[in-house]
């Protein structure tokens, strides 16, 4: 029996995470019963992100540009990079204004269970970022200007579980012939904490009390 229009955005909606079958059912007859007001405009939206949104190719970041905002901001202090697994991470420590350097995105953490080794990672596309900055700006046709002072610093803003702590250990390994500062998240972050769900203030502590690798 073929599966009707209903029953395939059921099937669509129960694949998003925290979604079951009765969540996805709930959430379709909203939307149906609401056409005009959210399901059409909900439908363009998808659809123009779907189209519009972008990595960045300087630091992985989302954004309807690349280089994104973020890396192109002149007041951001390009000798920091705080590198985060996911891109929830960099909206977590966004949201606290607490910290105005720019970011590097891993896509990820190393796991052995997973399968999930550097080479599946960004991570040594941040090697290539730290030792010729001007250099992988050029690569990346970017408008970036990480050339005008070095990076004297990384921020090793991973999570406080086995993968993260075993990512964190990887990078800062090495890092140790780099004439680079290596940091890590300190106070706040719980043992297997993940970032994305920290409040705002735990956030900020960890930052500021943040400590080398």
């Amino acid at each position: 029996m073929s599966e009707g229009p209903l029953d395939h955005l059921i099937r669509l909606l129960a694949g998003l995470p925290g979604l079951g079958n009765r969540s996805a059912r709930r959430i379709a007859l909203h939307l149906l019963e609401r056409r005009e007001t959210l399901m059409l405009p909900l439908a363009r939206g998808l659809e123009h992100a779907a189209t519009e949104i972008k990595d960045c190719d300087v630091c992985g970041n989302l954004d309807s540009v690349s280089p994104c905002r973020v890396c192109c901001d002149p007041a951001r202090d390009a000798a920091k990079i705080c590198v985060v697994a996911h891109v929830s991470d960099v909206w977590a420590v966004e949201r606290t204004g607490a910290y105005r350097g720019r970011y590097h995105v891993l896509g990820g953490l190393l796991s052995a269970l997973d399968g999930v080794g550097p080479a599946d990672l960004r991570i040594e596309a941040l090697f290539s970022r730290l030792k010729a900055p001007s250099a992988y700006a050029a690569a990346n046709d970017s408008k970036i200007s990480e050339d005008v002072q070095h990076i004297e610093e990384v921020i090793l803003a991973l999570s406080a579980t086995v993968d993260g702590q075993s990512t964190a250990h990887y990078i800062a390994d090495h890092l140790q012939d780099f004439p680079i500062k290596v940091t890590r998240l300190a106070h706040g972050v719980p043992v297997g904490g993940e970032l994305d769900y920290l409040d705002d203030g735990t956030i900020v502590t960890a930052l500021n009390s943040r400590s080398a690798a």
